[in-house]
């Protein structure tokens, strides 16, 4: 059936302001004639901005939520002007997605800026279509040259949400404002365990002042409250603007669900009228698939693990270290099992394969959890690390027949980053200060919160001989910082197309880079 006109003049010159890209429908007008005030009136509006994602040499995801049952069109061009834009029609977004949709554009050309406009069609009245909102990407390289990522994790915990006074979460403009390739979010993309309230004393007079939504207000339980947690985040104008200049791989963690949670967990928590974690986390991965700009594997339509290959230098591998894992425990157990899975034996023989077929100089591994960090939960242990400085037991086999099979297989330039813990650091792991040995010395740089508490530092367990290099964290003593401290952080990667070497920079969301090292990638 042919589709009804849809009037958009490619011909005027848009400007890529910080209005057009920050506010929905709000957006600059100039590339296109205002309709008539009753017209507008019922357009179909853009409240959550636009994002793109998992972008490749040739491909990328374009994401877009109306505020009706509508149909997602998206033009895109490699100028400004969006002269010879294409155009590609999409999904009709109805309320099964939350009027989410996404377009996953093909055939782009590879390593160019490419200009995108998301507009809405209104499915019950199709004379109405919304102002369009704009936004960009670079596409992967195919030839080496320079290239630029940012890291970081941990969005609206602890109490601390979008304060306007302080200027939203400004961590996200500290970002944008590096003008990077794209955006790794390592986890707890939201906190849909972690209720607001308006306010909230700090001392020495000072207070937080939140904005608080019906969905903020208490555990997230339902579809509709897990969605809006995503909807929250996307009312600050700085992630709605970093959103539309700089494309995001998305991964989870716990908090996207609930506190510590694995897939056999039963809660015992009075704030929870659903106990069952499993079918928790199904409307809580129902959400995030619905609002973050994530390509959907159609074969594993559940499956959040996956690779991003970025030019001649750079292989990214995104793990999720939360849907595989067997229950938090002890974490000692002396023999391999289920109840010792981790990553799991899928995602763990995926990960192996990768890495050996991988061609490109660096070869990051993005965790949502560190390695050597103690983690605890309760008395049990939420993370990879036993507090038992010895051989591998538990969780840790998982990661040292990895660490063995990259050693053996002689796969050089592997990096880890990861978030989760709520402060910054750099760690060497080095064979000769750890208990288990057959592995290949290697960094592993922690980032995050970005609007969250500041807490730290965590133990180390010497398993596989983490040395810290830097960290900062909370003042002994007081734990969960507000981000009125300033201790916000992210991670940034450069990478030198002529000779390939890695900079890694930790920074604060004033800027300032805290910590800085080179690294030479090995012939």
């Amino acid at each position: 059936m042919r589709r009804p006109p849809f009037a958009w003049s490619p011909s005027r010159r848009i400007v890529l302001s910080h209005g057009a890209l920050a506010l929905g429908a709000a957006a600059t007008t100039t590339l296109f004639p205002r309709p008539a005030l009753s017209l507008a009136a019922r357009r179909p509006l853009l409240p959550s901005g636009v994002q793109s994602g998992d972008v490749g040499a040739d491909r990328a995801i374009v994401w877009g939520r109306a505020d009706r049952p509508s149909r997602m069109i998206v033009e895109w061009s490699t100028r400004e002007s969006f002269k010879d834009a294409r155009r590609v029609f999409g999904p009709d977004v109805v309320d099964e997605t939350d009027f989410t949709g996404r377009i996953d554009l093909r055939k782009l050309p590879a390593g160019e800026d490419v200009f995108y406009r998301v507009a809405f069609q209104d499915l019950t009245d199709l004379s109405a279509t919304s102002e369009p909102v704009v936004g960009r990407f670079r596409t992967a390289p195919e030839r080496k040259r320079d290239v630029s990522f940012v890291w970081t994790g941990d969005t609206a915990g602890q109490g601390w949400g979008i304060n306007p006074d302080f200027g939203g979460m400004k961590g996200y403009e500290a970002m944008r404002r590096t003008k990077p390739d794209f955006f790794i979010h390592s986890g707890d993309t939201v906190y849909a365990d972690g209720p607001l309230q308006a306010e909230v004393a700090i001392g020495d007079g000072q207070v937080w002042k939140n904005l608080v939504t019906e969905a903020k207000s208490k555990v997230a339980e339902t579809l509709a409250e897990y969605r809006g947690q995503h909807s929250y985040n996307l009312m600050d104008e700085n992630v709605r603007r970093m959103n539309a200049e700089v494309p995001m791989f998305a991964q989870w963690d716990d908090h996207e669900t609930t506190n510590n949670w694995y897939p056999q967990e039963i809660l015992d928590l009075p704030q929870y009228t659903e106990k069952s974690v499993a079918l928790l986390a199904a409307r809580a991965r129902r959400a995030f698939f619905d609002y973050m700009p994530i390509r959907i594997d159609q074969r594993d339509p559940q499956r959040i693990y996956r690779e991003a290959k970025y030019g001649p230098h750079l292989d990214v591998f995104f793990l999720d270290m939360r849907s595989y894992r067997g229950p938090n425990s002890t974490n000692l157990q002396t023999t391999r099992s289920d109840a010792t899975d981790f990553l799991g034996e899928k995602q763990l023989r995926w990960l192996k394969q990768k890495l050996v077929q991988s061609r490109a100089t660096w070869k990051v591994i993005a965790a949502d959890m560190p390695i050597g960090l103690e983690v605890p939960d309760g008395t049990d242990w939420e993370a990879i690390a036993n507090g038992e400085d010895g051989r591998p037991k538990g969780r840790e086999f998982e990661i040292a027949e990895l660490l063995s099979f990259i050693k053996k297989r002689d796969v050089k330039n592997t990096v880890w980053i990861t978030a989760d813990v709520h402060y910054t650091a750099a760690h060497r792991y080095n064979p000769n200060k750890a208990k288990f040995q057959d592995f290949r010395p290697f960094w592993e740089f922690v980032a995050g919160p970005i609007n969250s508490g500041t807490f730290g530092p965590n133990a180390l367990d010497m398993t596989f001989g983490p040395e810290v290099k830097f960290q900062k964290t909370a003042p002994e003593g007081k734990p969960n910082q507000s981000p009125l401290a300033g201790l916000q952080f992210f991670g940034h990667v450069a990478i030198e197309g002529k000779t390939g070497v890695m900079t890694v920079s930790l920074r604060d969301i004033a800027e300032q880079t805290l910590y800085s090292v080179d690294l030479e990638p090995e012939a």
